[in-house]
């Protein structure tokens, strides 16, 4: 009895989870941009703006663990190669008409499979760091909106996501 083909690369004939093997893909300049945001009470966020937390400079703190979580993605994430990444960018804007920071992520590596995770993972861990640092005084804080907002290099090419309204 076959067992179907599944379009899930982390899935082999027998449906079973295995990493994927990228030994005869070629290296290629991999570029990942993911996003997301952090929404709080308008005061939280005029804290982190005027740098008043007990704990210190929340958002370059929140940038540094944004950092440590794109190395530490295959850590994370059980199916994920390790990978040389050649850079993590992180950048924050404060929403005051939505009382939220925004995170992006910008995250590259020279190599035979994509960044997308962790780019994905920074934004997370930073937005997280986030909550962490300001969650003494806002407890109401979530997290919306993460996803990959594009991926260029590799066999599928480019992808742009969509723009929302």
């Amino acid at each position: 009895m076959s067992t179907p083909t599944s379009p899930l690369t982390h899935f082999n004939a027998h449906g079973q989870a295995h990493m994927v093997d990228v030994g005869a893909k070629p290296s290629t300049h991999r570029v990942a941009v993911a996003t997301g945001r952090i929404e709080m009470r308008a005061e939280t966020l005029a804290i982190i703006e005027a740098g008043s937390t007990k704990k210190g400079d929340v958002l370059g703190v929140a940038r540094i663990a944004g950092i440590q979580g794109a190395k530490k993605t295959s850590d994370l994430i059980p199916l994920c190669h390790p990978l040389a990444l050649t850079r993590v960018a992180v950048e924050f804007e404060l929403l005051s008409d939505a009382n939220a920071v925004q995170c992006t992520a910008t995250v590259e590596s020279v190599g035979p499979t994509g960044v997308e995770m962790e780019a994905l993972t920074t934004v997370q861990v930073a937005l997280l760091t986030i909550y962490d640092m300001c969650k003494a005084v806002d407890r109401g804080m979530s997290i919306h909106g993460v996803g990959v907002l594009e991926k260029h290099g590799g066999k599928s090419g480019s992808f742009v996501a969509e723009k929302s309204n």
